[in-house]
């Protein structure tokens, strides 16, 4: 399987500069490719717009300058808009599974740079990498690459960080899990509860969301075009990427840690877009990572031939007993602890439904339809932070 494993690199300011012209124009061709195929009734072939934005326009003044970097990059731009088309079309006819894709969008200045250079353009050495018309850029690796790459892309984010991402071939190595199942329950302050009783807690971002709404201000504040908002900008970006870096290496590890220990890992089909019109905790929702964690495990229980299942949003997790199956309704958010009239049984809301998620989730592989009796139902008797649930049922 095919794997990306990303460093950090210091160019020097020569190589800075280099590196800027060749983002410039790779986002040149790019706009270009694409303003034809706007103006066009039908999408051009790639090897057309190679031949229309890349090959004639270096005769022309205005795009001369093109010839002055490596034409690899160039026309990986043009590959990647046929993609990015492809994609969107496919997308549209319901062949490309997931949500809608927009069409592609011209590229600005500010925004996040990429080249992508192919077997050619670059030689990698212990402790430099070589690029094409760019020359040798010191690189910081934490691991060695396990095999030769097939690619290299040169990232430059919004707070003007520079990595390096080399396409690897990687074998993938299968541990024996120490458990046969789990249900995870997602949630806000508790970001998982597993059906195993461990609970892990979100990343505080507290401190860092602070000083970003500060700054926010203050480049609200500064005048367009100035310099001292375009270093407010930088200054923003920066404390964005030290928010995502920590959210990212935060699931990783955990989406890590419950494929390599699980044989079947199941989660809740969430209606993220539902929950976030919720005007109070829209913003904790949308940052909290839910359906990053879950292309995460899904991807890497491919990768180790583990077992991944979704089960229906509507299948009532936090309605039922997890003990003897009674079912007792709604409840608040702020309801936490449920006592349960039919068993006795005292639970905790995310644990119960961790459990309930695990065994909706094993039952759905064998075709079973409802996971409860839906005739065994009741009502809550309190709203408080502990609660009991429903009266005992006639029905047997």
């Amino acid at each position: 399987m095919n794997c990306r494993y990303q460093f950090r690199i210091y160019p020097t300011p020569g190589q800075r500069q280099s590196l800027a012209r060749l983002f410039g124009c790779v986002r040149v061709v790019w706009n270009d490719a694409l303003a034809l195929c706007k103006q066009s009734d039908k999408l051009p072939k790639n090897s057309e717009l190679q031949k229309l934005c890349i090959t004639q326009a270096k005769k022309t003044e205005d795009r001369a300058w093109l010839g002055q970097v490596s034409a690899i990059p160039l026309q990986q731009s043009v590959a990647d808009l046929g993609v990015a088309f492809k994609n969107f079309f496919q997308s549209r006819s319901g062949k490309r599974k997931g949500k809608k894709v927009n069409p592609p969008r011209f590229k600005r200045r500010v925004n996040r740079q990429t080249a992508r250079f192919t077997r050619g353009g670059f030689k990698v050495k212990s402790q430099k990498v070589y690029l094409a018309k760019i020359g040798e850029i010191k690189i910081i690796r934490s691991r060695p690459l396990p095999s030769e790459p097939s690619s290299v892309t040169v990232i430059k984010d919004c707070a003007g960080r520079y990595f390096l991402s080399f396409v690897v071939e990687v074998e993938p190595e299968i541990k024996p899990p120490k458990n046969p199942s789990i249900g995870i329950d997602l949630g806000l302050k508790t970001f998982a509860c597993c059906s195993n009783g461990t609970k892990i807690d979100s990343p505080d971002y507290s401190r860092l969301y602070r000083k970003l709404k500060r700054c926010q201000r203050r480049l609200a504040k500064r005048e367009k075009g100035s310099k001292g908002r375009e270093r407010m900008r930088v200054k923003v970006a920066k404390l964005n990427a030290q928010i995502r870096d920590k959210r990212k290496d935060f699931l990783h590890k955990l989406s890590t840690k419950v494929v390599d220990e699980n044989q079947v890992i199941v989660l809740e089909d969430l209606n993220v877009g539902g929950m976030l019109k919720n005007r109070k905790l829209s913003r904790a929702i949308s940052q909290a990572g839910w359906y990053e964690f879950r292309s995460l495990c899904e991807g890497k229980a491919c990768n180790h031939n583990r077992d991944f299942r979704v089960i229906n949003r509507w299948e009532p997790t936090s309605q039922i007993c997890s003990e003897c199956g009674y079912r007792w309704g709604k409840l608040d958010l702020s309801v936490r602890t449920i006592v349960c009239v039919n068993c006795g049984v005292e639970h905790d809301r995310d644990d119960n439904a961790s459990v309930n998620i695990e065994q909706a989730g094993l039952r759905a592989k064998v075709g079973v339809g409802q996971t409860h009796d839906s005739k065994r139902t009741g009502s809550a008797c309190k709203t408080s932070d502990e609660a009991v649930c429903g009266e005992p049922s006639t029905h047997p």
